[in-house]
């Protein structure tokens, strides 16, 4: 089974010698439809890999601990980056909705796309959200935050069994200082814990992106390393990834919004 853009996932199995099966089938797989390599993602350090996994990229995975009632992890955010905006954006009087409607769907692929072009990357294409909702039903949500009716950050959050995933989510920069960002999360935190979640995700941050983690950190949430394993176990080579993403941001951001977003629906498939 293929999990498309997925920062971690567990092997199901139930103890070491169920996993030691579980990949010699994969690699059997591997051998037999000739592909590159094979790629494990588990959030556990456990794990006994077999030898022809290597390490091959390793992110931070920061979670966040919901069993606190709400009053106690809303002490337990940082007073300045989050306390302070999460009023500042009440008493901006900005408004919630959450769903999956098209409406929705447009304010958040919007926002992904300034956000995107901000960074110097091709934007998501639509279709895959719409893809997401459909398959992934009640257990998706997008949620936007408006000033007057006009979008300022909006994210896309998963939920299954005990765990709350944030995904994607974009902003508006004119409207940053509202703190739309900060009241998104808080609102996800406080509908999770209504659906008795014990967890939420905020996913994977490259170990250099010190903004990144700041912010997830700035909510309370427990760090820990998230290392990726490959057979054959030929680990990345971060100097050529490196140039090779510098230029192709130079690229895109020279390119005209139609065409970013035809590169984006050209490439997104095969970036996972």
């Amino acid at each position: 089974m293929s999990l498309p853009f997925s920062d971690h996932c567990e092997p199901l199995v139930d103890n070491p010698d169920e996993f030691r099966v579980l990949c010699a089938a994969v690699l059997r797989h591997r051998e037999q439809g000739r592909w590159k390599y094979v790629e494990m993602r588990p959030a556990s350090a456990a794990l006994s890999l077999e030898a022809s996994f290597g390490e091959a990229q390793t992110y931070y995975l920061h979670r966040l601990d919901l069993r606190p009632d709400l009053d106690a992890l809303l002490r337990s955010f940082h007073r300045d980056s989050i306390q302070r905006k999460i009023r500042r954006a009440e008493r901006e009087g900005l408004t919630y909705e959450e769903g999956r409607s098209e409406a929705l769907l447009r304010k958040l692929c919007d926002l992904l796309e300034r956000t995107r072009r901000r960074h110097q990357v091709p934007p998501q294409p639509s279709a895959w959200f719409r893809n997401l909702v459909e398959c992934l039903g009640e257990q998706l949500s997008i949620r936007i935050a408006c000033k007057d009716g006009q979008p300022a950050a909006g994210i896309l959050t998963l939920a299954h069994g005990n765990s709350v995933v944030y995904k994607y989510g974009g902003s508006d920069t004119r409207l940053n200082a509202l703190g739309g960002m900060p009241f998104l999360f808080w609102k996800t935190i406080q509908d999770a814990k209504q659906r008795g979640a014990r967890e939420l995700d905020l996913g994977r941050s490259d170990c250099d992106n010190a903004g990144l983690i700041a912010f997830k950190e700035h909510w309370a949430a427990t760090r820990s390393t998230l290392t990726y394993w490959r057979s054959p176990g030929e680990a990345l080579s971060t100097v050529d990834n490196g140039w090779k993403m510098k230029f192709a941001r130079r690229v895109f951001a020279r390119l005209p919004g139609g065409m970013r977003r035809a590169v984006g629906t050209l490439l997104y498939p095969h970036i996972a």
